[in-house]
């Protein structure tokens, strides 16, 4: 690893441990040349390729970025943290990951996006489900959010990525 500092390429790990979710592994290092710390980040790389098969039969392969490029779309301004963002997509997945081995439909995403932006915002929420859902009239949006207030946020054994600082 060539430090961010020196340039020099000699370094020693001296910690390394995977991160919350464990799909990237996080060394602390330290520059022998110059003794200076940082850090690196390592993704461990699947070794099959997930293809997403689309609603019209086409398959693409998987990327997280598309995941994360509509839960942005989805919350607009809303005040959510880019690594919320980024750890709510990582999260999908890495389920994707451990329950589908080739192929998963993009429904199925959609629906765990879904499923995940409701415990980090509500409105982002409803925009990304009027999306998905294909909701095209105020009573299939009043719907849905009938359904959401009917239902707790957060059942037992799940928690929110996002809580917001009290005013």
């Amino acid at each position: 690893m060539i430090c961010p500092f020196c340039n020099a390429n000699d370094d020693k790990v001296i910690d390394s441990r995977p991160t919350e979710g464990g799909a990237v592994i996080r060394r602390r290092r330290v520059c022998q040349k110059c003794d200076r710390r940082f850090s690196t980040y390592e993704r461990v790389e699947q070794a099959s390729r997930l293809m997403v098969v689309k609603k019209d039969g086409a398959r693409v392969p998987f990327s997280t970025e598309n995941i994360v490029r509509g839960v942005s779309n989805a919350c607009g301004k809303r005040p959510i943290p880019e690594d919320i963002k980024r750890q709510l997509a990582e999260q999908v997945e890495e389920e994707l990951h451990a329950e589908f081995e080739r192929e998963v439909p993009s429904d199925t995403i959609g629906e765990r996006v879904m499923a995940k932006l409701r415990h980090v915002d509500k409105i982002a929420y409803i925009r990304f489900a009027t999306e998905h859902l294909q909701l095209s009239t105020l009573e299939e949006i009043q719907r849905e959010l009938d359904d959401l207030s009917a239902r707790p946020s957060e059942g037992p054994g799940q928690k929110s990525l996002f809580t917001r600082p009290e005013a």
